[in-house]
């Protein structure tokens, strides 16, 4: 894999990553609400989405999904649904119940690792894009599994750094708040993304 076509695929990931879709909107949406000690959690959850999205993808299921329209609208219709419940549940959340044990903590890190992870992981469309993406910058004349591991290792630090960014920031402006009735509305804007999330994942359509 040269250098120019390395740096190719490593530009059009960032900008592919930095847009924002359902991943992005969980991950803001929960770092608003629990704050910069969120940050770990969520980043470690979508790394490992993405790398079991990438493992899939290579396996074959990406292009199953691609080729079948009921396997693309099963999954469809999962990560909807769950994006969609993780919006209720933020949007009636009453951060007041929350303690602040250690137990209480370590509690809450297991649910928002496990989150991120399910709404990377399952995402139809991040399954099928890895099979019509990765395949673009591999050169025929070189062996394929050297280049789909730099590939894949640069895609998994990049979506790294990109979602600390925003969950750091989302965190952040969490930490400044002071006032419950605000932290209440920061609660259900995130649920409501998360909402509307679910609903955009629903209507999405699978790739010709």
């Amino acid at each position: 894999m040269t250098l120019e076509m390395w740096t190719a695929f490593a530009f059009t990931a960032m900008i592919l990553l930095a847009t924002p879709g359902p991943t992005i909107i969980l991950v803001v949406s929960q770092a608003a609400t629990y704050g910069r000690r969120s940050v770990m959690p969520l980043v470690s959850g979508v790394m490992l989405g993405d790398f079991t999205a990438m493992t899939l993808s290579l396996m074959g299921l990406g292009a199953l999904m691609a080729a079948s329209a009921t396997l693309f609208s099963v999954m469809k219709i999962i990560g909807a649904g769950y994006l969609t419940w993780l919006g209720v549940r933020l949007w009636r959340t009453d951060r007041e119940r929350h303690g602040t044990s250690h137990s209480a903590s370590g509690k809450t890190n297991k649910s928002l690792f496990r989150q991120a992870f399910i709404v990377t992981a399952l995402n139809p469309k991040g399954i099928a894009f890895f099979v019509a993406f990765l395949p673009q910058f591999v050169n025929p004349e070189s062996h394929p599994v050297p280049q789909l591991v730099i590939m894949g290792g640069t895609f998994l630090l990049i979506a790294g750094i990109n979602t600390t960014i925003y969950a750091a920031s989302a965190g952040r402006l969490r930490d400044t708040m002071q006032d419950a009735k605000v932290r209440g509305w920061f609660n259900r804007l995130g649920g409501g993304a998360l909402i509307g999330a679910g609903l955009l994942t629903l209507a999405m359509r699978r790739a010709s």
